[in-house]
């Protein structure tokens, strides 16, 4: 994973990505690079969500033993 990168900077460059391919504004050359970089953004962006969500549920489970 790249450092740095967020869930809100990868899902915006990935929107713009489907963006330029859904218009055919991406030349040939550089399709298979956009295509292997929007699979990278969106298990980049799966695995933020899965961790947050695990992160989330945890927090829940404290609370409920708390009370």
């Amino acid at each position: 994973m790249e450092q740095n990168l967020t869930y809100e900077a990868a899902y915006t460059e990935l929107k713009t990505i489907a963006a330029e391919i859904e218009n055919e504004s991406v030349p040939v050359d550089i399709l298979a690079e956009k295509v292997k970089r929007a699979s990278f953004l969106i298990e980049f962006c799966q695995k933020k969500l899965r961790a947050t969500e695990a992160e989330v549920t945890n927090i829940i489970k404290q609370m409920e033993q708390n009370t």
